[in-house]
């Protein structure tokens, strides 16, 4: 059997309960969770690209986040690499929606309870925003 084969077996059984419990989320953290933006990984040896790495001991999130800046500071790309929860993918992926074309001071500024007020996180989940702006 073949690795998508065997993945797309998986998924199949999964899904049903994967459903069940976005009952819990609201519509922008399932959208950005289904159709996350800006995965990936941009070239860490480009000079202009800058890496993190954080994580949430509370639940073992971790997000790796990349920006590429131009030479007026402006963030011409984003990216982000995040292996944890619904919330912590939701997250990062609105981050980077947010700081794309917009210059490192203004990135900078974003707080976290911006993003999870944008995605109606509840209070149990606010570690999870906190990742994508570190």
């Amino acid at each position: 059997m073949s690795l998508v084969t065997n993945a797309m077996r998986i998924v199949s059984k999964t899904r049903p309960t994967v459903l069940a419990s976005q009952a819990n989320y609201h519509e922008k953290v399932i959208d950005h969770y289904e159709n996350p933006r800006n995965v990936g990984s941009l070239d860490k040896n480009d000079p202009s690209v800058g890496t993190g790495i954080v994580g949430a001991p509370a639940c073992g999130d971790v997000m790796k986040l990349q920006i590429k800046v131009d030479e007026n500071g402006k963030i011409i790309d984003a990216k982000f690499k995040t292996f944890g929860c619904g919330s912590a993918i939701a997250s990062s992926s609105l981050a980077t929606e947010w700081i794309n074309g917009k210059t490192v001071d203004y990135a900078e500024k974003i707080k976290n309870d911006q993003i999870a007020k944008e995605l109606c996180l509840p209070p149990v989940k606010l570690h999870c925003s906190s990742e994508s702006m570190y």
